[in-house]
Parts: structure tokens; sequence; C-alpha cells
């Protein structure tokens, strides 16, 4: 059901926070912006679309989302260029996974007039809140939970979809350690891997929190059948540059289909970088670095964007590597791939290289 622009109600806050921030050092995730977007969906309908203030959600202790976990979620960026103009980053790809992940979750798709048009009024209305600093930029997150009054197992027939945004510094300011682990899985076939369902992030806490009991950043997920390939990071999809080629896990339903590795993609081929998309044991990782050709890792995502590997480890329950040593990267300033990737990518947001691809939406 569509919905058009116009019937989008608009409520300015009669007064901005803006003045609170300290733009030069901003917590990721923890100051928003003065608006909010907000629909309801009620028995096949679309209702009450409007922006107002930012405010608290009124909810019943019955809710269904708290209870059965129908909750989805993206997350998306805004930029400004050289003249100030708000730019978006490829709105339509997180629209679409979003209703991906909708589908999954036995959710209705949410309609392109409210998340797209929606999105732009938003993001005009609080244009001042995007942040011009280097690294720097407005996270936008829509977020879609199920609301039906009921303690009972079923999709609910209501639900009510939000955005919101905050201005933020790069997700991760330094490098990252990341440690693989056999004891936990993220994702295994038929599962929600591929949708961007909250109740994943939820099931990944644990490990990352042994993972940094071990001194490292985070975790790079195995399969949940064989505990031997590589998948992703809990916040973002990763690369490998083995002897010149850059290797990434396939999506096989268990991988997130991330913006920004799609991006990714396109620009190490420009650059003239093989790009191999296909299953990774991690015991190939070792045995590249023990050889000399494990060159780079990085990860991609719209929070890290790329965020350069430092180390690599393991916690001693990977069959095959319990004897194996850290991995320890070259130093960032050593690195070919991974910083041209981030700069280049950061030109095109802010519109200091030229967006070939179309990915940018002038609002």
């Amino acid at each position: 059901m569509e919905v058009a622009k116009n019937t989008i109600q608009v409520t300015p806050s009669k007064s901005s926070r803006i003045d609170t921030v300290d733009f030069d050092n901003i917590a990721f995730g923890r100051q928003f912006s003065d608006h909010m977007l907000e629909a309801n969906y009620s028995y096949g309908e679309w209702t009450d679309v409007r922006i107002g203030a930012y405010s608290r959600l009124i909810l019943a202790p019955s809710v269904s989302a708290l209870h059965y976990g129908q909750s989805i979620f993206e997350g998306m960026k805004a930029y400004k260029d050289s003249e100030g103009n708000p730019l978006l980053f490829r709105p339509e790809r997180n629209f679409r996974r979003m209703n991906l992940s909708a589908e999954r979750l036995c959710m209705p798709p949410i309609p392109r007039n409210i998340f797209i048009d929606g999105l732009k009024q938003l993001v005009k209305l609080d244009q001042q809140w995007i942040p011009t600093q280097e690294g720097a930029s407005l996270y936008i997150r829509p977020f879609y939970f199920a609301t039906d009054e009921y303690i009972g197992i079923k999709p609910s027939d209501n639900y009510k979809f939000v955005i919101l945004s905050c201005p933020v510094n790069a997700y991760y300011p330094d490098p990252v350690g990341l440690m693989v682990t056999s004891k936990y899985v993220r994702a295994f076939p038929g599962g929600t891997g591929e949708a961007k369902a909250a109740g994943n992030y939820a099931a990944s806490l644990l490990g990352a929190k042994q993972a940094k009991a071990h001194g490292y950043d985070n975790v790079l997920w195995l399969d949940g059948i064989q505990h031997r390939y590589v998948e992703e990071c809990g916040t973002m999809n990763v690369f490998f540059i083995i002897d010149g080629v850059a290797v990434t896990p396939h999506l096989d339903g268990s991988v997130l289909h991330g913006t920004t590795r799609e991006a990714v993609i396109v620009l190490l081929e420009e650059m003239g970088i093989p790009v191999e998309q296909r299953q990774i044991d991690v015991l190939e990782l070792w045995d590249a670095y023990g050889k000399g050709t494990l060159e780079e890792v990085f990860g991609t995502g719209t929070a890290a964007t790329i965020a350069h590997v430092d180390r690599m480890g393991h916690d001693g329950t990977v069959a095959g590597l319990e004897n194996a040593p850290e991995i320890v990267l070259p130093p960032i300033k050593g690195r070919k791939i991974g910083p041209k990737l981030l700069e280049t990518l950061n030109g095109i947001r802010t519109g200091k290289i030229e967006d070939k691809y179309g990915w940018l939406v002038n609002i």
C-alpha cells in the first residue's frame, strides 16, 4: 500500500537540542537528532505517518516484539557535500534489504513512500545535525517491530515503523582485533543470518563479550555446521587480501547482504584487484599468514565503513588452531588497499569524488 508524500504529517520540534552537542567529541549512538518518523500498521493498513519531535514510545508490556522477537532494523548514513547539501548513500538498497528482512520475519512490507519519502523529509528537517568533521556523519536507524498486545506465538497484526538519527564519528576509530571460536555460532543454514533481525545481534553478545575478555574487539564468526568456514564479524562483513586477491565469504543465506560490502567489491574490481566470493576455511587464513601471503584484513559496514584489522586470534576451541599463533598484520601505513578504499568511499559519500555509480541521493 503506497502512502502519498503529502500525507506525512510534519510537526517541527519547538526547540532544538543541537547546542548541547560537542561535534568534535561525539559518542557513537548516544545523542539523537531533534526529530523522528513514526508510522503504524494495523490489520492491513498503514496509518498515522508522521514526523515529530524525538520522544519516548509508549508501549504496552504485552507487545509481541518484546516476547517473540519480530523486530528488524537498518543502518545508513547521511553526509554533506562541500556546499552543505545533505546526501544519502544508497537508500534504495537499505529499503529493499529491510523488506527482505521483513519477509523473513513474516512482517508486511513497508511502502516505499513511507521509507524513502519519509527518510528524505526527516533528514532535510534535521540536516543541521549532519556533522562535517572528517570521518563523521549522521547515522540513520530505521527499525520496525510487532505491536500486538497478545501473548501468543503468531505473526502480529499490528506494527510500528520508526526512523531516528544521531551524529556519529567512526565506529572503530582504531584498528580492531578479531577472535575465532567454535563455542558459539551467529547463524546457520535456514536461519535468519542474512536478515537484519534484532535477535541476531542479541545472540552475538556473549561471544563478543568473551572475545573482549581474551583481548579482542569482536568475533570473527564461523559457520554453524562445521565450525570452520568464515562468515562475518558481529558488526561488519570481512575481506582478506591473500597474495593480491581480495577474498570474502559468499552470500549463502547466513551472511548479511552488506551495502558497503557490495560497493567495496565494485571499487576493488575497478582498482584491478581480483575478487573471490567463496567459502573461506579459517585454517586457510593461518596457512596464508605462515606463508607471508595474508597481506591485509578489513571489515566493511555502514557503521564501520572500512575497519582495519590488526590482529586475529582464537580461544583454543577451533579444530586445527589449538596451538596456532596470533596473526599480527602490518601497520596501516604499509597497506595499499584498505586505506585507499576508505579514502575513496569517504570521497564519494561527501561529493569530493565523482559518483559514477549513482549511489548518492541529493536531498
